[in-house]
């Protein structure tokens, strides 16, 4: 399912794609009690008494891959609208499909629903144990000549179900008699017929506006061992016979999923009709889900870019997976920020990423620690500082938070500066490091460049300068003005590390909607692997898997899972420049 569950059901109709901004002014919309419009048609179900006044939703993912933030979206409503209402929501594996699935995926799921806290407790299902109960179903259906076995290929099922506008044709096996129904059904789930050499279909009506009425398929054969029910059953059942009953038999008040779902809704309500009675009856509700520039949300592309080894693996953090997003630093409540901004609404719109960097970006302001990195290092030499002298200056951990206190960090004659803080021949308005001008280094001195030594290549080796010893905090020129600051890491102490810096997956804005071979919309660019960044020797000392650090002037940074001490590697979540604060000041 696209729930955005794990399947890529397709939609009857367009999807219109409209900006963040319309999104954001249009989509955070809620009620005078807060509530979007999906909380205000629970709130009403409750009043009226519905179902007992029970609220159970569930979050029902195929294994077949790894959630991504579309996902996410899905299960903060699912667990989210429970929590709020006092209800509650299960989990529930739609393991339909024993040819894509697997466990690998059942445990990543788990961990990262759990990962922006959430939990199912006791009510963890599949729908592999409602198999007896739905072959049940399916026999009675049968024999109340609700449902035929079709021996036609799925070219032929496809042709005969006509157009929109035009009616379709009845298979030639549909008024096949019951007895041979039961005989055929039987037989197919013995495992006497190869895959695809007959189905199970509803008879509904051929002619049905509705194209999913047109004899649904109820089940398909197929030989490949189940994953948890190994080689018991031969047929396995569609999702849209499945899914209403799954819902049913665990008792799911509230089936939320997207809209693409909207034309499967009459047929849910067809197939829920089966068994729900005037007391209990599930009812199926579609939001709009997460569409997001600068990547692409089907699983089917996802699985492509992994296996084609495009991507690092399904946790790349260039990925939208929320492994991915883990991996590059995004944090739960950034999500939840991000997801809680664009809302939930009856039309698609096309989200902005630059929402999503402004949600992490103020969420590490307030969080990361400061440190010291150089990413492309040039020594700079000090000449009138003391040669073996080493001072300590204190820097801030969080300005933002100034009980969290400071750290001391080595400072000597010799520094690790970045390159691209140098120009020889600087245009006007560079207020950084240059011949004959100054700039304060960050928590230490000012200081003037009085030369520079290049190789045979032309390349700068080293820079020297001057400092002036009163500059320092607390000394007579403290407070003396210079246009440019510096971040820098001593050579004695420092220690080098990697650094990965990401940028956007695909090239283009919305990759889904370009012609053509959507592998050749990926952003060369997305990676750069930076092996000899120098680091200061605090943060080499405490970076453990998974912390968030801000890089002094260069960006927010988390230190990678495959990160030890003697080989530290850092992935960039977000750069400090916030675009999205400056479109919202327009």
């Amino acid at each position: 399912m696209s729930h955005p569950d794990m399947r890529d059901a397709q939609c009857d109709g367009k999807i219109f794609l409209t900006t963040t901004m319309t999104t954001i002014n249009e989509e955070a919309a809620v009620n005078e009690s807060g509530l979007n419009f999906i909380e205000q048609e629970i709130q009403q179900d409750l009043a009226e008494g519905k179902n007992g006044g029970r609220l159970n939703t569930r979050f029902p993912p195929e294994p077949n891959g790894y959630l991504h933030i579309g996902h996410a979206k899905a299960f903060i409503m699912d667990f989210g609208a429970a929590e709020k209402f006092g209800g509650t929501c299960n989990l529930r594996f739609d393991d339909t499909n024993p040819q894509k699935e697997d466990n690998e995926y059942v445990e990543a799921i788990k961990r990262d629903i759990h990962w922006l806290g959430y939990d199912w407790e006791d009510r963890l299902y599949y729908a592999s144990d409602y198999f007896p109960q739905l072959y049940d179903l399916a026999v009675r259906m049968i024999k109340e000549g609700k449902a035929y076995v079709d021996e036609q290929s799925s070219e032929q099922i496809a042709l005969q179900k006509g157009t929109p506008t035009e009616p379709g044709t009845d298979s030639p096996f549909r008024n096949r008699p019951i007895e041979e129904n039961l005989d055929l059904f039987e037989r197919m789930n013995k495992g006497e017929f190869p895959d695809g050499a007959m189905v199970l279909r509803a008879k509904i009506d051929m002619a049905s506006d509705n194209m999913h009425f047109r004899d649904p398929i109820m089940y398909r054969i197929i030989h490949t061992p189940h994953w948890r029910t190994g080689d018991t059953w031969k047929v396995y059942p569609m999702y849209d016979f499945a899914h209403g009953q799954s819902d049913y038999f665990e008792g799911v008040t509230h089936s939320i999923c997207t809209l693409e779902f909207v034309p499967h809704r009459p047929l849910y309500e067809y197939f829920v009709k089966e068994l729900a009675d005037d007391s209990y009856c599930p009812r199926q509700i579609e939001f709009n889900r997460l569409n997001l520039t600068y990547t692409v949300m089907s699983k089917r592309k996802l699985l492509q870019l992994v296996k084609e080894g495009l991507v690092n693996g399904w946790d790349d953090p260039r990925m939208p997976t929320l492994c991915g997003l883990r991996r590059r630093g995004f944090t739960p409540s950034a999500i939840k920020d991000f997801i809680n901004r664009i809302g939930y609404t009856k039309y698609e719109a096309l989200n902005h990423i630059e929402l999503l960097e402004h949600s992490i970006r103020e969420d590490l302001n307030k969080t990361a620690t400061r440190v010291s990195a150089v990413k492309n290092p040039v020594k700079l030499i000090l000449t009138n500082y003391p040669e073996g002298l080493t001072e300590e200056m204190y820097m801030d951990n969080n300005p933002e938070n100034l009980s969290e206190g400071q750290h001391a960090m080595p400072f000597s004659r010799e520094l690790w500066i970045e390159r691209d803080d140098f120009m020889e021949n600087p245009p006007k308005k560079f207020f950084r490091l240059s011949p004959d001008k100054e700039v304060r280094l960050k928590g230490a001195y000012i200081i003037k460049c009085t030369g520079l030594k290049k190789n045979s290549d032309g390349e700068i080796e080293e820079i020297y300068a001057e400092y002036d010893p009163d500059t320092l905090s607390g000394r007579p020129g403290a407070d003396r003005k210079v246009k440019g600051t510096l971040h820098w890491v001593s050579v004695p102490t420092a220690v080098k590390a990697e650094v990965h810096d990401y940028d956007r997956l695909f090239a283009v804005e919305n990759p889904s909607a370009e012609d053509g071979d959507f592998r050749e919309l990926l952003n060369p660019d997305s990676l750069k692997l930076l092996d000899n960044v120098m680091i200061e020797p605090w943060l080499a000392e405490r970076a453990k898997a998974g912390d968030h650090f801000q890089f002094q002037r260069l960006g927010y940074y988390t230190v990678d899972p495959d990160s030890n001490p003697g080989h530290l590697v850092f992935n960039k979540t977000i750069g400090l420049k916030d675009t999205w604060a400056k479109i919202q000041k327009k």
